[in-house]
């Protein structure tokens, strides 16, 4: 009796969690994180619409499977325990069984590697971009440069609490921002100065390594208007913690004029070179 009202009470808890998070992912707010909220950020991007698909159909077939099992397990409990089979049967091979625990889960793995690789492909094949950034890691912040655009080039660094503007989230905004048109296709090169940080916008579906000497690409083509964040995902140091990342997504004819009051703004900054230089 007790043990089923433990279990009753914790199937009542994971219930009101699952509810509770549902709430709490209603209101979230777009590119960022939520207290309490399950499951990803709100997908602003083709690639990350198709991990949440993927993800989601990965949940329900793993379920079914548990399901599946659990329910083998309660028949042989209830079916074949001592009670009822005082003289248990001595079948040790059945070639059906057999064949079917062995083409069933290559079969599986088969419906799960087709849209995996699709996936991953997608991701991995950069198409025809309209903008190209480099992101240069730093310990510990960013630097962006815009090659397409006269070699455009600022440093993101993160604000202190005694920073923030209203509606600025603490240890995620920065004080400058990276500035993308809406529906772009932004191809997003990456590397880094020092040692091996991590590109990350979750938002977006994009996660990239920034290594030392070799430059990694991906891209990402945001399909919204809004400030998204993200931060490094590899630890990289004592301040690990505090190199985040802000891209903000305009329409085109705002994208247009930031461009001209960056260059005058930045024009006096030095290259990811000089910078790098400096530091050594």
């Amino acid at each position: 009796m007790r043990v089923t009202t433990l279990l009753a009470a914790t199937v009542v808890a994971l219930v009101a969690g699952i509810v509770t998070g549902s709430a709490d992912m209603a209101f979230a707010a777009a590119g960022q994180p939520t207290d309490w909220a399950l499951g990803f950020q709100d997908s602003r991007s083709p690639v990350m619409d198709d991990l949440v698909w993927f993800d989601n159909f990965l949940l329900v077939l793993i379920t079914v499977i548990s399901l599946f099992v659990l329910a083998l397990l309660i028949i042989i409990m209830v079916r074949f325990n001592a009670k009822k089979n005082p003289e248990p049967s001595k079948t040790t091979h059945n070639t059906l069984i057999e064949v079917l625990w062995t083409v069933v889960p290559i079969l599986i793995l088969i419906v799960v590697a087709v849209p995996s690789f699709r996936l991953l492909y997608k991701q991995m094949e950069v198409p025809e971009a309209d903008l190209t950034i480099k992101a240069i890691g730093y310990q510990w912040y960013w630097g962006y440069e815009y090659p397409d655009h006269d070699g455009l080039f600022f440093e993101a660094l993160m604000l202190e609490d005694d920073e923030l503007a209203e509606g600025q989230p603490r240890l995620l905004a920065t004080d400058t921002e990276v500035v993308v048109p809406v529906n772009a296709t932004v191809r997003l090169q990456i590397t880094s100065e020092d040692v091996i940080h991590a590109w990350a916008i979750p938002s977006f579906g994009v996660k990239m390594d920034a290594v030392p000497g070799r430059l990694n690409e991906t891209w990402f083509r945001a399909t919204e208007v809004g400030t998204y964040y993200g931060q490094c995902s590899e630890l990289c140091g004592i301040r690990h913690a505090y190199m985040p990342i802000t891209v903000k997504v305009v329409t085109q004819e705002e994208f247009d004029e930031w461009i001209l009051w960056a260059k005058e703004e930045y024009a006096a900054a030095p290259s990811a070179y000089d910078v790098a230089d400096a530091q050594r």
